[in-house]
């Protein structure tokens, strides 16, 4: 599961959910209490004391919100449908049944009028969700992408105090030249190093790097994308194989013609195919 796929209307759903559920605890109809009659023992029932108002509103709206969030997170299908559009059935059919229900009540309470605006932010955040831009925009910002890890003072790019192509030279001795260094013979100049030595290193400097890639080949880099796209496999199936949400870094590993190789925090791979607006990181 991704969190970071979440998007404003998600937050939006969550928070009609929670609304939906503290309205199925207060009164569902409202009393007058008349003149000289003691009503403090009066208490008007909750739609836990009618289950099929429980079920067709409240419980209908909760569960409907669930399976738009389950389906935000963790993309599965069902008998071909996607579980978001299960749960928007359920946010419907929930707000359906509440604004007849409120209809044919005389004095609805408390508890039907804030479960009808819950359920209509609720059934109205689900359907609009993934159309309007504003609502579409992800709930948590995106993380920054990776920072170069910046060398402890002293050392150089890449080398560490104690990194192992740093090579400590014994005190005393000059550059590349320790105790024994060949070009210190008995006799000669000091510092004057082997003409032998010089040439071997001279061949070592200008030999090609083994394994080295060529200047044009691909570099991967860190990318996230606008909006939620698809990701392919890259047998060429028809079918995604995940789904790229905004707000989420992922790795570029390959170019593939116009397409994009990219790999997900699970370790799949697969194509992006529409890689326009994509920023860089």
């Amino acid at each position: 599961m991704n969190i970071r796929s979440l998007t404003r209307g998600d937050g939006v759903v969550i928070g009609a959910a929670v609304v939906l559920f503290i309205a199925s605890f207060l009164d569902l109809s409202g009393y007058d209490c008349p003149s000289g009659v003691d009503c403090s023992r009066f208490s008007s029932p909750n739609a836990w004391d009618s289950l099929g108002l429980l079920m067709s509103v409240f419980l209908a709206g909760i569960i409907g919100a669930a399976l738009v969030i389950v389906g935000r997170l963790a993309p599965r299908k069902v008998v071909g449908l996607d579980l978001g559009q299960f749960g928007t059935a359920f946010t419907v059919f929930a707000l359906w049944t509440a604004f007849w229900t409120i209809i044919d009540v005389s004095d609805a309470g408390a508890g039907l009028i804030l479960g009808l605006l819950g359920t209509l932010v609720l059934a109205a955040a689900t359907v609009a969700g993934p159309l309007v831009p504003a609502l579409k925009a992800p709930l948590v910002g995106a993380p920054k992408p990776p920072q170069a890890v910046q060398p402890p003072y002293g050392g150089q790019p890449g080398q560490g105090y104690g990194y192992p192509g740093a090579q400590q030279q014994p005190y005393g001795a000059q550059p590349s030249q320790g105790y024994g260094y060949p070009g210190a013979q008995t006799g000669g100049q000091p510092g004057q190093a082997d003409p032998a030595q010089a040439q071997a290193s001279q061949a070592q400097q200008a030999a090609p790097q083994g394994g080295a890639a060529p200047a044009g080949d691909f570099t991967p880099f860190w990318f996230a994308v606008p909006v939620a796209r698809p990701l392919y496999g890259e047998d060429g199936a028809p079918n995604p194989i995940a789904e790229l949400a905004p707000g989420t870094w992922y790795l570029a590993v390959e170019q593939r013609g116009q397409g994009l190789i990219a790999q997900t925090q699970d370790g799949r791979r697969g194509v992006l195919q529409d890689t326009t607006g994509i920023q860089r990181g």
